[in-house]
């Protein structure tokens, strides 16, 4: 799937960029071409909501049982629960449920979430990332007491390995939502276009995605070959520090990353990288 461009603004001109993710194509889309470039989707990452049963099962334990500790790693993860308590008739309870326990975020999404729920953060992670919350909550005596977790995209986190060490007396975990692989034919069509740099650049707005296509790479024997791709042909763009951190761990080493964990910060950064390669 492509899209058409309008007039250039910058030096993005003519320039192929992967869009990796699944959401806001559009939003993202629109903010290429208005740099001038051609915006490429190949999707990395699928997204599916956890059936709203189980998700209202969640909510419901949760302010029956009450919290010592709420821990929210995502925006869309807080907006499901918080849309869950809104349908039940219970968006009352569940926020003073909250507001009655410490809580803690990451992202700046989660973070802007909780505070115009009128919720207070006591803990929120310096770099947007799952080590940072973690860090800041070893500091905090846990011993005893009742955590409850939202979890992104994925059942497994270092988080509930912190919390296990710490002697929790209860640990709750929710999933709202999860991720599923790409289909093998987007992931080889994207692979052949990194081979013979087609693209310029991909995007990439969650570690998810990175890990889906260098496992992918890895089964097809062409690690190796996309990694210098990565190096001489193609820019790795990710959104922030987590992401960053994703390619850092699979070698790649000529990264973009942004100031501001924006979207439209991705693109601008690319722009700056081709105005100063161009000089």
């Amino acid at each position: 799937m492509e899209r058409g461009r309008d007039k250039p603004m910058s030096h993005l001109e003519g320039k192929r960029i992967v869009i990796a993710g699944s959401q806001n194509i559009d939003k993202m889309s629109d903010i290429i071409v208005k740099y001038g470039g051609v915006p490429v989707v190949r999707s990395m990452q699928g997204l599916s909501f956890t059936d709203d049963q189980k998700v209202d099962e969640d909510v419901r334990n949760l302010i029956r049982e009450g919290t010592d500790w709420a821990i929210f790693t995502t925006g869309i993860g807080f907006n499901a629960l918080y849309n869950s308590a809104e349908r039940l008739d219970m968006l009352p309870e569940f926020v003073e449920t909250l507001k009655k326990a410490k809580v803690a975020g990451r992202g700046y999404r989660t973070i802007f979430n909780l505070k115009n729920a009128g919720i207070a953060p006591s803990v929120i992670a310096d770099d947007g990332s799952i080590r940072s919350v973690a860090n800041k909550l070893e500091h905090h005596d846990m011993t005893g007491k009742r955590v409850w977790i939202q979890l992104h995209g994925q059942p497994h986190s270092e988080l509930i390995d912190v919390m296990k060490s710490q002697n929790v007396s209860d640990l709750q975990v929710s999933l709202p939502y999860y991720y599923e692989p790409p289909a093998e034919e987007t992931l080889k069509q994207l692979v052949e276009e990194l081979r013979e740099g087609a693209v310029d650049a991909v995007c990439f707005t969650t570690r998810a995605q990175i890990g889906y296509l260098f496992d992918y790479v890895r089964t097809a024997g062409s690690l190796e070959e996309i990694k210098e791709a990565f190096e001489h042909k193609v820019l790795a763009v990710a959104v922030g520090k987590v992401t960053a951190d994703g390619l850092r761990e699979e070698q790649i080493k000529r990264i973009i990353v942004p100031e501001l964990e924006r979207m439209s910060g991705m693109i601008l950064e690319i722009a700056k990288y081709q105005e100063i390669s161009e000089a």
